[in-house]
């Protein structure tokens, strides 16, 4: 068989291709060991210089899940999930172990940065550690909204902060998968190719359309580029410098 006629897939890659976010839970329970196994696979995801700059929060609790829908702006579903994770950016303990050796750790945007790329590398392997059981989960963004509130509802020291969460759950319903921006637009071979990408965004615009069309949902024609610039033509979070800051966290 030629290299053209080969298909290469394997089960993670399966599971990858076939992601869908879902928000509408059976209300099963997830059985302890299937989530211990998927919290400790993710834990081997790799990370900067061995750092280990996260942590997670496993939440069960159906009033702390209440307050976290409240504080991410409503989202019933985190109400709704069996499980809800918190995945923290984490240099609490980096403060400690520097500590031992009678230094102060330097906290400056790099440490900032690390630690919140560890928390998405680790989110990452426990979605699709997720996935491959067959449960359902979506990410969310909103524990950003008040992160000092959410820090408090979850007992977090000076340098840990919720990167994002995410709810975890047998699907009651799983989405039809909807278009993704075109290939050649997000993978480049050797250099980036910054030509013009209108025209390609504008095709991406009516291909997504037609599919929140399908599911009876009467979005504008300029589904992505007139969402992306109503969520992101403005500053988005503007206080959250401020906020993560104060709980100790560095941008300079």
């Amino acid at each position: 068989m030629t290299e053209t006629q080969t298909t290469y897939h394997t089960p993670v890659t399966d599971t990858l291709r076939n992601h869908v976010s879902v928000r509408s839970y059976s209300g099963e329970s997830v059985p302890d060991g299937m989530l211990h196994e998927i919290l400790n696979a993710a834990r081997r995801s790799p990370t900067s210089s061995n750092i280990q700059a996260y942590t997670l929060i496993v939440v069960r609790n159906p009033d702390t899940k209440k307050q976290l829908a409240v504080l991410a702006g409503d989202q019933e579903h985190i109400e709704t999930c069996d499980v809800f994770v918190a995945i923290c950016a984490d240099i609490y303990r980096l403060a400690h172990a520097v500590r031992v050796h009678g230094m102060e750790l330097a906290r400056n945007l790099e440490t900032t940065l690390v630690s919140s790329i560890d928390a998405a590398l680790v989110g990452m392997s426990m979605a699709t550690a997720a996935e491959s059981f067959g449960l359902g989960h979506v990410m969310i963004g909103g524990m950003r909204n008040h992160p000092r509130e959410v820090g408090n509802l979850l007992g977090l020291p000076e340098g840990v902060y919720v990167v994002f969460g995410m709810c975890l759950g047998w699907p009651d319903e799983i989405p039809p998968q909807k278009p993704r921006l075109p290939e050649d637009l997000i993978i480049h071979y050797e250099q980036y190719d910054a030509s013009d990408p209108t025209e390609k965004l504008k095709a991406h615009d009516s291909e997504l359309a037609k599919h929140y069309r399908s599911l009876g949902r009467n979005l504008h024609d300029a589904a992505w580029t007139g969402v992306m610039t109503r969520k992101f033509g403005t500053p988005r979070r503007p206080h959250l410098r401020e906020a993560l800051e104060a709980m100790g966290f560095r941008f300079d």
